[in-house]
């Protein structure tokens, strides 16, 4: 019933000129890492666009006062938008310098309950922006019916439904990896390239072999997303700007595209943590299997020294490890727990920006260990940053086996 509720939610505020902002609620905004930051972070240049009152640093944190409803918990609430700006008033290297939604009464709001770290929310405001209805998504499924309309939304980068000018504000700047046309290989314009070669491509322009593992898998994977989204640009634009016959070919189009950036979020990571293990000295076969299969039906992401290795009853169990790879982890760490079952320890590397202690406490007790990149590392809660390992310090255990 509560799919079909999300359904009719994703239905009744679908109406023109509503605009949706769609995220994965950080630990930051959830306070589950201890910020007391008070609310979601909202991207100024939104904020300044559904709240044009708060665009100003002539006053010190000016703020607007709105109707908030999260229909997904049936709880309403009287917030505020705020733009802190005390960079512009006597703190200006160091002081705050962006926008929240805030006032929603601590931990009892669904936005700021510890639980809904990672979860997927939509923010959806109506025209003139006086109110604002948020569903925050209880499960795996909520958040397939989600994406399903919007497209895959990644730890870090928001979304702004439906896409316009907004689209490239809500995720990181354009770096020097977005591609124009004239800069994409002929035979990309003629057929979408593969993840494969768009990785590759990402790699050749951010080969930074100096940098540690944590740091290149990062960089790497921002610059892969520009130069999709270039690819993408570059093809379906024009497309879009010479109008359909039909609506359903409109249709086509749409989903065409949307079902091509859900296997490009579903593969990246894999891929990117691939050549990463590759470049480190990690040779693929002899010190690490990709996507064999451990046992009937079950195909862990990673398996060091070798798939080989584990089948062999005379190989050590305690030499053997296993890497699964999920960009978000808050419902999917346990499908982990049955793989490669001659493996206790199953260590996970996610994207994920913080979870909550008690979640953490669960994936200890089902012995899943969290790989983290260094630089997402401190969106964790303090109490559970030493027990995270990066993956430079996951690739050197595996170099021992």
């Amino acid at each position: 019933m509560a799919h079909t509720d999300l359904m009719t939610w994703l239905d009744e505020n679908s109406i023109a000129s509503q605009i949706w902002y769609v995220k994965r609620l950080s630990a930051n905004d959830t306070q589950a890492n201890g910020s007391h930051q008070a609310g979601p972070y909202l991207p100024k240049e939104i904020a300044f666009q559904l709240f044009p009152q708060i665009d100003r640093t002539d006053i010190k944190n000016p703020d607007f006062w709105f109707d908030l409803y999260i229909d997904s918990h049936a709880d309403h609430r009287r917030v505020r938008a705020i733009y802190y700006n005390n960079r512009f008033h006597g703190n200006p290297k160091s002081g705050r310098n962006e926008t929240r939604l805030t006032n929603f009464g601590g931990d009892a709001s669904a936005l700021l309950d510890a639980e809904s770290t990672g979860a997927l929310t939509v923010f959806a405001f109506p025209p003139g922006s006086a109110t604002c209805h948020v569903w925050v998504c209880r499960d795996e499924t909520e958040e397939e019916f989600v994406e399903d309309r919007v497209g895959p939304v990644e730890p870090g980068k928001g979304a702004i439904w439906p896409p316009g000018p907004l689209l490239r504000i809500a995720t990181r700047p354009l770096s020097s990896c977005y591609l124009g046309p004239s800069e994409l290989p002929a035979d990309w314009l003629a057929s979408f390239p593969s993840g494969e070669e768009i990785i590759a491509k990402a790699i050749e322009m951010r080969s930074e072999s100096m940098l540690n593992a944590d740091l290149r898998l990062i960089r790497r994977r921002l610059c892969e997303f520009e130069i999709f989204r270039s690819v993408e640009e570059a093809i379906e634009l024009p497309a879009i700007q010479n109008g359909f016959s039909s609506i359903d070919e409109f249709v086509a189009r749409a989903q065409t595209i949307l079902q091509r950036r859900k296997s490009r979020s579903g593969r990246s990571l894999e891929l990117h943590v691939k050549a990463v293990l590759e470049d480190s000295g990690l040779a693929a076969e002899t010190h690490f299997s990709h996507g064999s299969e451990s046992e009937s039906g079950k195909r862990p992401d990673f398996i060091f020294p070798s798939v080989a290795a584990y089948r062999n009853p005379a190989f050590p169990g305690e030499r053997l490890r296993m890497l699964a790879v999920k960009t978000t982890c808050k419902d999917r760490w346990r499908q982990v727990i049955d793989e490669a079952k001659r493996i206790r320890t199953k260590h996970l590397l996610t994207l994920q920006e913080g979870v909550s202690e008690s979640q953490f406490r669960q994936m200890v007790e089902a012995d899943v260990r969290l790989v983290v990149p260094t630089p997402i590392i401190d969106s964790y809660p303090k109490s559970i940053r030493p027990h995270l390992q990066s993956l430079e310090s996951f690739i050197a255990d595996v170099r021992t086996l």
